[in-house]
């Protein structure tokens, strides 16, 4: 049988790049990108400054490939730490197809001045993104749709709601038809550049961050010292560091109560992400991590 000519056959065009969020501390980021890929991977809280590390999700189709990158909120550095994590929004602004800027419409905080400074330079398109729109009212709704129209004049300004997902499926033809033509950048069944342990890790913090007011959560890290996978259970063995011995004493609570609550918690939500039951140990260990080179290198904060 005669082989059909190369030239008769119509190409496949696939798109695929780097889709980058940025925004103010807890402007909704973290669940926008949730809601794009229909699946939690990004931690959410109430709280500032809940996403530490750059995660990356990626969305699969049969013609593109969308790599989402959730970024910690941008501010001005106070400790080592958050060096590391605006490291991380810097290398983010760098490698983006497509910037999306969420601005949280019932935040008065102006966002970062020199970002804000990079994005007005910026020759890769930007979605000004309104979020929570749909608690705002028209009237304010209309000025900021103006006040971004104007100060980033060559991005599109969309309203959304992240936690309801209004206006997430047109967002999402929105990105596709910017996207550059290019094969996938990732193996077409993986959704995340992240491993279980990092998964499991930010799933202990999360509870630690729902768990604790004030200074707790932030002064908490998750380190997973082991992550076994058997037939039947993952057997996971977590240490919490936190900066002082009186707030190790907290989140211990009396007679253990208050890690013990932390461990039920994250073990139902770490059964459900990894559909497997879990054994979790945990213990709590005083160490000065947020300024210490070392410690925020063996957590992925440093080169």
């Amino acid at each position: 049988m005669q082989e059909e000519s190369l030239e008769n056959v119509t190409p496949t065009s696939h798109k695929a790049g780097f889709v980058n969020l940025i925004g103010n501390p807890n402007a909704g980021k973290s669940t926008l990108m949730n809601a794009l890929m229909g699946e939690k991977l990004s931690i959410v809280t109430p709280k500032a400054q809940t996403t530490r590390h750059r995660i990356m999700g990626i969305l699969n189709g049969d013609d593109y490939q969308i790599v989402y990158s959730d970024t910690p909120g941008v501010l001005d550095p106070k400790y080592k730490l958050h060096e590391g994590m605006m490291k991380s929004v810097g290398t983010a602004l760098k490698d983006a197809d497509l910037i999306l800027l969420v601005i949280d419409m019932n935040d008065p905080t102006p966002l970062h001045a020199q970002t804000l400074e990079r994005l007005a330079k910026m020759a890769i398109p930007i979605f000004v993104l309104l979020n929570k729109f749909d608690l705002a009212g028209t009237e304010k709704a209309n000025a900021a749709f103006e006040f971004w129209s104007q100060t980033l004049p060559k991005a599109k300004v969309f309203p959304v709601s992240a936690l309801e997902k209004i206006y997430t499926k047109e967002l999402l033809t929105e990105i596709l038809n910017v996207l550059p033509e290019s094969p996938a950048y990732f193996p077409k069944d993986e959704m995340s550049d992240r491993t279980m342990r990092f998964f499991a890790s930010e799933i202990i913090r999360e509870k630690i961050f729902l768990t604790y007011d004030r200074e707790i959560p932030y002064s908490c890290e998750v380190l997973i010292e082991a992550y076994k996978e058997e037939p039947d259970i993952t057997r996971i063995s977590a240490v919490i560091l936190t900066e002082r011995e009186s707030q190790k004493a907290i989140i211990i609570g009396h007679q253990g109560k208050m890690l013990k609550r932390v461990g039920t918690e994250a073990r139902k939500d770490l059964e459900a992400f990894l559909q497997q039951k879990v054994f979790l140990q945990m213990h709590v260990k005083v160490e000065k991590w947020r300024n210490d080179t070392r410690s925020l290198t063996q957590l992925g904060y440093l080169d």
